[in-house]
C-alpha cells in the first residue's frame, strides 16, 4: 500500500480549457511548487507573471510536427511513472536526469466540441490528443505517487488537501482522481471511434465504446431501493441533456425517462404547421394534439385521458405562452418542457414552486440518425434510431374505399403518435387529437379494447352523449395478425385505418375492413417500442 501523504514538488500543466488555470497555478507557485507547462498553456502562465518552465526544458528536445510532439519522451513518462519507493526505478530516474513529476494537469484537446461543431474531417483528426491521454494514463497508473486532475472542478480538492496536509495530497484523493482520470480517458475514446464508425457508416462495428459525463446524482432510480445518476454523451441532441431548468425540484430519474419521451413524441410535429401538445404518464402519451395554439392543443390533448394526465409530463413544439402556461398549471403537472418560454409564462409557472420548467432550447429532429442502447444480462443491445417519420413513407390505398382527406390527415396524426407509444399500440385520434390510446399489451386486440374503453371514459368525463371514438381513425403499430383487432377498433366507431401491413393474413384484415365499410392504408414501416 503506497504512503497516504505524498508531497507535491513538481507540477506539469497542460490544458485546452484554461477556467481557472491561472489561480490554480498562482496558488501552487505560492506553495513553492515548481511548474513546467507546454503550449499556450505555458504562454497563458508566463504572461500571468508566473515563474514556469517549458517542457523542452525537461526534454531536451523542442515542440515539432506542429506540437504533435512534446510530451511523448522519457523524461516525461519516467517522471510520471517511476516508483519512488522503488531502488531500480529511483536508480534509473538518477542515471538519466528525469525529475519526478507528482501533480499532472490535463485537460484534452476538444474533440468532442469540434465534431458537435460540425468542424471539417481533418479539424476532428487534429483535435484528437495523443500526448495527453498517454500522460494522463501514465499518471493515474502511478497514482501512488502521482496525483492526476483532468477536470477544473478537481483544483478545489487539490488545494484543500494541499493546504491540509502541509503541501502534500492524500492517497484517497489521488485513487479518487486516477478514476475519475481513466473514465475521461475512455469516454474521449469512446467519442472518438463512435466517431469514425460514423464516418465510416459501420452500424456495428467489432467493438462499441460508451462514454459519457455526469450531470447529477439522482435521489434513487426507478425506486427508492435503486441508486441512479443522469449522465450526458456527446450528441448535441435537444431535449432534457441540454434543457436549462428553470425552476423546480430536481429532476427524478422516472421524470427524466418520461421527459424525453414526451419530448421525443411532440418533435414529430412541425411547428411551423401547428402548436403540438404531448402530454406523457409512465412513458407512455395518454394525449396528444395539434391546434392554432398551444391552449387549444393543450385542452385536446388533456380531453383523451385526464385521469392519467394528472401528475404527468407536458411537452410542447414551440415557445411556452402566458395562456398555455395558465391552462397547464390548473392541475398537477410534475415537469413542462418546450424549446423555450416568455417571461409572462415563466411567472405563471413560479406559482406553482415544485413545478419543473425544462426549456431545452430546440426541438430533435425526428429524422435524425442516432443510437438507442438497452442493457441486457452481460451486454447491452445498440439499434439505429427509429428515424422514420410517416410524412416520408409511401400510404398504400389497400381497400375498396380510399381515406378522405379529413381521415388522411388523421391518419398521418395518429400514427405519429403510435410511434411513440409503447408495443402493442392502437391509437385512436379524430381532428388531430388522440381519443383513445391503448399501449403496452399483450395481444393487439386487447390494445384496441382499451383504446376503445379510453375513449368511451374520456367522453363521460366530459360529458358527452357518445365515444370519442365514434367517427375516429385508428393506427396500429404493426400489423393486425388477425381481423379481430380492426373490427373492434370499427366496433368502437373507427372510419380509417392505418398499419403498416405484411402479415400472412393481410388479405383477411384487408376483406374484413371492406365488408365493415372502412378505408385501410398500408405503411410499410412498423413500430415496435418495447
Amino acid at each position: 500500500m503506497p504512503s497516504d501523504l505524498k508531497r507535491v514538488s513538481r507540477a506539469l500543466l497542460s490544458v485546452s480549457d484554461k477556467t481557472g488555470l491561472v489561480d490554480f497555478a498562482r496558488a501552487l507557485s505560492e506553495r513553492g511548487i515548481e511548474l513546467v507547462s507546454t503550449g499556450g498553456t505555458h504562454k497563458a502562465l508566463r504572461e500571468a507573471g508566473l515563474p514556469v518552465k517549458d517542457v523542452s526544458d525537461l526534454t531536451g528536445f523542442p515542440e515539432m510536427m506542429d506540437g504533435r510532439v512534446k510530451t511523448l519522451h522519457p523524461a516525461v513518462h519516467g517522471g510520471l511513472l517511476g516508483i519512488r519507493g522503488n531502488p531500480e526505478h529511483q536508480a534509473a530516474m538518477l542515471a538519466h536526469g528525469i525529475q519526478p513529476i507528482d501533480l499532472l494537469v490535463v485537460n484534452l484537446y476538444p474533440f468532442e466540441a469540434t465534431v458537435a461543431a460540425g468542424k471539417p474531417y481533418d479539424d476532428c483528426i487534429e483535435n484528437i490528443d495523443i500526448g495527453g491521454p498517454a500522460m494522463i494514463r501514465a499518471a493515474a497508473k502511478n497514482h501512488g505517487d502521482v496525483a492526476v486532475v483532468v477536470d477544473g472542478a478537481d483544483y478545489a480538492a487539490v488545494l484543500d488537501d494541499l493546504s491540509q496536509h502541509k503541501g502534500a495530497v492524500t492517497y484517497t484523493l489521488r485513487r479518487r482522481l486516477a478514476q475519475k482520470a481513466y473514465a475521461r480517458t475512455a469516454a474521449y475514446d469512446a467519442a472518438i471511434s463512435n466517431w469514425f464508425a460514423n464516418e465510416l457508416g459501420d452500424a456495428t462495428p467489432p467493438f462499441l465504446a460508451l462514454g459519457g459525463s455526469i450531470a447529477e446524482v439522482m435521489r434513487y432510480g426507478e425506486n427508492p431501493h435503486q441508486s441512479a445518476a443522469f449522465y450526458r454523451t456527446p450528441e448535441q441532441r435537444p431535449g432534457v441533456s441540454t434543457a436549462r431548468q428553470v425552476q423546480g425540484k430536481q429532476l427524478s430519474y422516472n421524470n427524466i425517462n418520461d421527459t424525453d419521451a414526451a419530448y421525443e413524441a411532440v418533435a414529430e410535429f412541425a411547428p411551423e404547421r401547428s402548436a403540438a401538445i404531448v402530454i406523457v404518464k409512465h412513458a407512455n402519451p395518454c394525449g396528444v394534439a395539434e391546434g392554432a395554439t398551444l391552449v387549444e392543443a393543450y385542452e385536446k390533448a388533456l380531453r383523451c385521458d385526464p385521469v392519467s394526465a394528472f401528475g404527468g409530463i407536458v411537452a410542447m413544439n414551440r415557445t411556452l405562452d402566458a395562456q398555455a402556461a395558465k391552462a397547464i398549471t390548473e392541475i398537477f403537472t410534475e415537469v413542462i418542457i418546450a424549446p423555450d418560454a416568455s417571461e409572462e409564462a415563466i411567472a405563471i409557472v413560479a406559482a406553482k414552486k415544485n413545478l419543473r420548467l425544462l426549456l431545452a432550447g430546440g426541438l430533435p429532429d425526428p429524422r435524425q440518425a442516432g443510437l438507442t442502447l438497452r442493457t441486457v444480462a452481460g451486454g447491452f443491445l445498440a439499434q439505429s434510431r427509429d428515424n422514420a417519420v410517416v410524412d416520408a413513407m409511401d400510404l398504400k390505398v389497400v381497400t375498396k374505399r380510399a381515406p378522405s382527406e379529413r381521415e388522411l390527415a388523421d391518419l398521418r396524426f395518429a400514427f405519429r403518435v403510435a410511434k411513440h407509444v409503447k408495443s402493442n399500440a392502437i391509437v385512436y385520434a379524430k381532428d388531430l387529437a388522440t381519443v383513445g390510446i391503448g399501449a403496452g399489451q399483450m395481444s393487439r386486440v386487447d390494445s384496441s379494447r382499451i383504446a376503445a374503453w379510453k375513449a368511451a371514459e374520456a367522453a363521460k368525463a366530459a360529458n358527452l352523449p357518445e365515444t370519442l371514438a365514434k367517427g375516429s381513425v385508428v393506427a396500429s403499430d404493426a400489423f393486425f395478425p388477425f381481423a379481430d383487432g380492426l373490427l373492434a377498433a370499427a366496433e368502437a366507431g373507427a372510419t380509417a385505418v392505418i398499419q403498416p401491413g405484411g402479415s400472412m393474413r393481410d388479405d383477411e384484415v384487408i376483406k374484413a375492413a371492406d365488408e365493415a365499410g372502412l378505408a385501410m392504408v398500408f405503411t410499410g414501416h412498423r413500430h415496435f417500442r418495447h
